[in-house]
């Protein structure tokens, strides 16, 4: 009885589970309100090439978030609430990791998915939030009225930081429409590795010491590799004989073969191939063997049956 409540505990606990986390893969929570461009006069440019204010939706999150069936909501005075449903069906509002949505406040939902139906006033402070399908606050902001000038944009820092700041005042704050916040122009560890390695000494040791550590890996791997592979052989070369009277038996044999030379051989093949065919007929019984030896002579060396190249003067 024990073991079937806890396995029924164990299977109600695995859905529970199962269901918390589909529920905050289908949950918009990682998007944020990034940036907000009130009063675009020469900007960037809607699809219709047309100026107009536009809100930066960004995706901090590591995966892919979809903002079909999210609300916007603004509001520039009490009251005055607009709603703007994003529509299902269009596959460019599924944003990509790190990366941002753009939304045109013209009035002209009309013109596409990423067009609201509301504007935002370049006067009066703008609020402007962020909802899911269930209407949850996922995110909001305000404008305040009276800091944002011709092209300039209200935006955090960084992409996701919780602090904001105007963009577009400075040369080093630009507006940045569907990109980073913060763009890094430079390499800090390139630029002091240059600074103080000016004459690239520190750069070209550094290259030939990878490269002889890399030849001194390979070079112990194969030395190493080599020795197990001879010592693997050797054991297979040493095996055990097959029998002990084998082993006994082998070295008379041996020595007895290397008693006999190879000119004992050649004469008793000698005389069988006589015997067999008859062509012994004076002296039967005895086989006489003499080691000759051929003197070197002009005559017989083949150097001289070569043809001589004729010689320049």
């Amino acid at each position: 009885m024990k073991k079937i409540n806890f396995g029924i505990f164990l299977s109600l606990a695995l859905v529970a589970g199962l269901f918390t986390s589909c529920k905050e893969r289908q949950s918009n929570n990682k998007l944020l309100l990034n940036e907000v461009l009130v009063d675009n006069e020469s900007n960037f440019q809607d699809d219709y090439g047309i100026h107009s204010a536009w809100i930066e939706i960004f995706n901090r999150s590591y995966g892919s978030a979809d903002l079909a069936g999210c609300y916007l909501r603004c509001s520039s005075q009490p009251g005055d609430t607009v709603s703007y449903f994003i529509p299902k069906g269009d596959v460019l509002t599924v944003v990509k990791p790190r990366q941002h949505a753009l939304f045109w406040t013209d009035g002209e939902p009309r013109r596409g998915t990423f067009h609201t139906n509301f504007k935002l006033d370049t006067i009066r402070a703008n609020w402007i939030g962020l909802y899911d399908s269930g209407r949850k606050l996922l995110d909001q902001v305000t404008v305040p009225a009276g800091i944002l000038k011709a092209n300039q944009s209200y935006a955090r820092i960084n992409d996701a930081a919780a602090e904001w700041e105007v963009k577009g005042a400075d040369a080093d704050k630009y507006v940045t429409p569907s990109t980073n916040n913060k763009t890094i122009d430079n390499n800090a560890k390139m630029e002091k590795f240059a600074k103080h390695d000016s004459a690239g000494i520190g750069m070209a040791i550094s290259a030939m010491s990878v490269v002889f550590t890399g030849l001194l890996l390979l070079f112990i791997a194969f030395y190493f590799v080599g020795k197990a592979a001879v010592r693997l052989i050797e054991r297979k070369g040493s095996a055990p004989q097959k029998a002990a009277g084998d082993v006994a038996t082998q070295p008379t044999r041996t020595a007895k073969a290397d008693a006999v030379s190879g000119e004992v051989y050649a004469a008793i093949a000698m005389a069988l191939h006589e015997y067999q065919s008859d062509v012994h007929d004076v002296e039967d019984t005895v086989l006489t063997i003499k080691q000759t030896k051929r003197s070197y002579s002009p005559w017989n060396s083949k150097i001289y049956t070569l043809r001589e190249m004729p010689q320049k003067k």
